[in-house]
Formats: C-alpha cells, sequence, structure tokens
C-alpha cells in the first residue's frame, strides 16, 4: 500500500496547517477548568522536554568550534536583540492607524524573543549554507533570549508587558535553561541515541508547539479575548509583519555581505538573524503576560508562519545559486587537498 504524501504543488507547509488546526480546535473545543490546567502543565512539560532534548542533541565541541566564529554569532545576536528591537520601537508610530495598543504589544514582544534553532538549521542546509554556524547561532539565541528577553520586555514593555520580576525570570530559567544544562550534563549517556534518532527532536518539538498554541488559543477564547480582534485589524497586522519580515531578510543578507562574510556564512546569517522562535517566545510570553498572553502571541504565531514559507522558497532559491551549481557539476576539478580543505 503506497504511502500518502503532502502534494508537492501544494505552497503551504504541513505544519502551517495543523496550527492553524489547532487554532480552530481551539476556537471550537477550548480546554475549560481542570481540562484547561492538565493542559497548560502539560505544555509546560512539553516545552522543557524540548529544551532538555536541545541540550542533549549540542555537543559542547560543537559549542566550542562555533565560538571560534565569534563575528557571525555577534552578528545574528545583534539582528535578533538590537535591530528587531528598534524595528519594534519603530512601530509604535503605526497606533492607532494599523494596529491597536494590544496587537502593538504582540508585535513588540515578537522582536525580542530569540531566533529559531531547527527551522534555521533545516534551511541553511537546504541552501547548502554553513549548518553549524546555524546550530550554534540558534542555540546562543536561545540561550541568550532566557536572560534578555525579559530584560527587554521589561525595559520596553513596562507595564503593559504583564510586569517583570525576579519571579518571572526564575520561572522562565527553570522551565528553559535548567532542561537545558541538564541535557548538556546526560549528553554522555544520550546524545548518540538523540542523534541516531534526530527526528524525534523534530517531532517533540512540532508537538510541543501545537500544545502551547492549544494551550494559549484556549484561554483566549475563554476569556473571549479574540472578540477585540477585528478583520481589518488583523488585516494591518500581517502588512506590518511582512514588511518587519522583507527589511530583515534584505538587511542580514546584504548587511552580512557588507561585513566581509561569505555565501555559506550569509545564509547562516540570513535564516539565523531573521527569524522568531515560537518555541522560545509561547512559554515567556505565558510568564510575561499572564492572562493576556493569549492575544499577545498572535502577532509572533502569524509571523512564525509567514517566515517559514517565504525561508522555505528562499532556501530552495539559494540551492540552485551559480556557485553551488558549479561545486555540483565539476567535483572532480578540485585539486584533492582542496576538496579534503573545504570538507573539514
Amino acid at each position: 500500500m503506497k504511502r500518502l504524501a503532502w502534494p508537492s504543488w501544494m505552497p503551504i507547509d504541513p505544519y502551517i496547517v495543523l496550527l492553524l488546526a489547532t487554532v480552530g480546535l481551539a476556537a471550537l473545543l477550548p480546554a475549560r477548568d481542570t481540562a484547561a490546567d492538565a493542559v497548560s502543565w502539560a505544555s509546560t512539560a512539553a516545552i522543557a522536554f524540548l529544551f532538555f532534548l536541545y541540550g542533549a542533541r549540542l555537543s559542547t565541541r560543537e559549542a566550542l568550534d562555533g565560538l571560534r566564529h565569534w563575528r557571525l554569532h555577534v552578528t545574528v545576536l545583534a539582528c535578533t536583540f538590537v535591530i528587531f528591537p528598534l524595528l519594534g520601537t519603530a512601530a509604535r508610530g503605526l497606533v492607532p492607524v494599523l494596529l491597536d495598543q494590544p496587537l502593538y504589544q504582540g508585535l513588540l514582544f515578537l522582536t525580542l524573543v530569540p531566533s529559531t534553532i531547527q527551522s534555521s538549521i533545516a534551511f541553511t542546509s537546504i541552501a547548502r549554507g554553513n549548518v553549524p554556524a546555524a546550530i550554534c547561532a540558534g542555540s546562543f539565541s536561545s540561550l541568550v533570549g532566557i536572560v534578555v528577553t525579559p530584560l527587554l520586555a521589561a525595559t520596553l514593555l513596562g507595564s503593559g508587558g504583564g510586569g517583570f520580576s525576579a519571579h518571572s525570570l526564575t520561572e522562565i530559567v527553570l522551565q528553559l535553561l535548567v532542561p537545558f544544562l541538564a541535557g548538556q550534563v546526560l549528553r554522555r549517556w544520550l546524545g548518540g541515541f538523540i542523534i541516531r534518532h534526530k527526528k524525534v527532536l523534530g517531532l517533540v518539538d512540532r508537538c510541543s508547539i501545537l500544545l502551547v498554541v492549544y494551550t494559549a488559543f484556549s484561554e483566549g477564547v475563554v476569556r473571549g479575548i479574540w472578540h477585540q480582534v477585528s478583520p481589518l485589524r488583523l488585516g494591518g497586522l500581517l502588512v506590518v509583519e511582512a514588511v518587519l519580515l522583507a527589511v530583515m531578510l534584505l538587511l542580514t543578507w546584504y548587511g552580512a555581505k557588507a561585513l566581509g562574510f561569505g555565501r555559506e556564512d550569509r545564509i547562516a546569517i540570513q535564516f539565523a538573524g531573521s527569524k522568531k522562535s515560537l518555541a522560545s517566545g509561547l512559554p515567556m510570553a505565558g510568564v510575561l503576560f499572564g492572562a493576556h498572553a493569549s492575544l499577545a502571541v498572535l502577532p509572533l504565531m502569524l509571523f512564525h508562519q509567514m517566515q517559514l514559507m517565504v525561508c522555505a522558497v528562499i532556501a530552495k532559491r539559494r540551492a540552485r545559486d551559480p556557485e553551488v551549481r558549479e561545486e555540483t557539476d565539476a567535483p572532480a576539478a578540485r585539486p584533492p587537498a582542496a576538496a579534503a580543505s573545504r570538507d573539514r
């Protein structure tokens, strides 16, 4: 019996369809009362387990090797935690023309969260970029974001962000950093198994995000928050996010070129420096925004879906760059020593 596959002509990634279906499920059958408590606990545990797997997968040698490429990582961190927040702050001028205050708070929050790990690696690999650099850049961004994102939220969002406190930072550290460090400690025994079964990490990644999305949107439906968002405001938010993504994609690509990075490094910088993580952002929003987290994560969810679709197209086009075709078509033209040097 033939296995069913997602049609290649479909422009939408199947995971985006699952995300939209999860939102629809939350709208029709939101978790309430005891069920809401159970789902909330399960989503917290799933995210903690996800970061444990990240820690167990990233080898200490990869992290140390990545540190040597410090210019690339500083560039990605600057894009993620400096340029993105500056653009988010500048978007304040769009209130109330295109955005209302709650949606703007969510938009500003999305500019503060760390970069992605899984999709940055996947797109960098498809585009024939520097995959080890993408692994380290995404991991460093997530670790730095555990501390930097709440601090930026306290500075830029203030009381509108639900409040920042030592308690909220402690919750974020316990949910994200501690499991990551535990994974690093146990990597000696678990790392080989996880690497051999790397599909498990991708499955846990996606399922945990779906669970957190369901939890957040269920809470929004129960509290009636979604009645506050009109179709016109949603349209305005999509336009603003499309412009934000386009600016960051152009800036990371041409800015990296101006800084003297080669093609492979520019690819890693573009995909790691222009994207935002649902896996990190959703639990942080739950801590920082409390009861209003469901509305605050809407801009992040929409941006995440947009970046997946756009970056998938870009990655495939990068893989067809002339220099990539030349390397593929004439592998024997390089002297063996040069080939060995490149493969290291």
